[in-house]
């Protein structure tokens, strides 16, 4: 399934939300198609992909986390943004889990929703150029993205310079930092670059 490079799709059960964030994605160009459920959504999203998704977590019906579920959003060829409030936090850490590309926390500003959409729409595009296969101990525990963000570790990037180059925030950097290091049994970064360049851990 290819993405619809001029798409944006909004799911959110409140008008606003999805009047403001319309008008926003019009304004530069896209064709912003609403939903106000999950169910309504998951049927669009399964026959044609959009360029970006922004879902909100707390909806009637299926929440977020139960939609990303049903796309398999971990190989969805576009990025979703989960939009949730202050108090949503772990639930947005478990969207992350569930293949959610990034959280955007409400209230939110245009410029900031714009400058992380565009960052992810670009880094979704370089991914699907990249050969991201990796040949490590422990390779096939983690997801794609897990992967990219473990070879921007390795590489020696911070959580905001790993973060840029992938189109996601630091924090959701470090939620699949920790991730990566539970799986891979790591305490740190240097026991990260060791298990990637082949090298068994020290006990």
């Amino acid at each position: 399934m290819e993405a619809d490079a001029e798409a944006v799709y909004i799911v959110d059960d409140d008008p606003a939300v999805r009047d403001a964030l319309s008008v926003l994605f019009n304004m530069e160009g896209y064709v912003v198609e609403t939903f106000s459920d999950g169910d309504t959504f998951i049927q669009s999203a399964s026959k044609s992909a959009p360029a970006c998704v922004m879902l909100d977590v707390h909806m009637p019906g299926r929440s977020g986390i139960e939609i990303l579920k049903a796309l398999n959003a971990e190989h969805y060829p576009a990025p979703i943004f989960i939009i949730s409030g202050q108090g949503d936090i772990p639930m947005a850490v478990e969207a992350i889990r569930n293949g959610a590309h990034d959280f955007i926390e409400k209230p939110f500003s245009a410029e900031t929703v714009l400058e992380r959409v565009k960052e992810a729409i670009a880094a979704m595009n370089k991914r699907q150029e990249a050969d991201t296969s990796q040949t490590f101990q422990g390779a096939e525990l983690l997801t794609r993205r897990e992967v990219e963000v473990l070879k921007e570790i390795t590489d020696g990037a911070s959580n905001k310079e790993a973060g840029r180059t992938l189109g996601i925030s630091p924090r959701t950097v470090e939620v699949h930092r920790a991730r990566i290091m539970e799986k891979l049994g790591a305490r740190n970064a240097a026991d990260l670059v060791r298990i990637v360049l082949g090298h068994p851990l020290a006990e």
